[in-house]
């Protein structure tokens, strides 16, 4: 029997080929899959807008958060994937401190030559503690 449990919230897009987060026995972290700028419908929104996707993706993780009973304080890691310039990063940085803030959680940024849909310019993923779990 798996001591694994699987988080896939309502109104994210039921199509995708994975779960969106998983949360490790007994309870303890929640590990999510990538967040994508992607509506419910599964189509990558805002093109050519990093901001806008960034700011998407966070709502999607947000959502992953919430339904698995997490928060952005409890967040353990982060990495934020940008296909872009350095400035390009920069500037979604900008909107994922902001977001997260206060909390400052140990994060990377990185910069790719591509993600995994089309006009996809902005992913991120976390691992976060669950409440009375730490």
């Amino acid at each position: 029997m798996s001591q694994l449990s699987h988080v896939d919230p309502p109104g994210l897009f039921p199509g995708a080929p994975y779960h969106y987060g998983t949360i490790t026995a007994p309870g303890a972290m929640l590990f999510t899959a990538g967040a994508c700028p992607l509506d419910a419908e599964g189509r990558i929104v805002d093109l050519d807008d990093r901001p806008a996707q960034a700011r998407v993706a966070l709502d999607n993780l947000d959502a992953v958060l919430t339904e698995a009973g997490a928060s952005y304080e409890g967040l353990i890691r982060t990495t934020v994937y940008v296909v872009g310039t350095p400035d390009d990063l920069v500037e979604v940085w900008d909107v994922v401190a902001a977001r997260f803030a206060p909390h400052q959680p140990p994060s990377t940024l990185l910069g790719v030559a591509a993600l995994g849909y089309p006009g996809q310019l902005v992913e991120i993923d976390a691992i976060a503690a669950l409440p009375n779990q730490v």
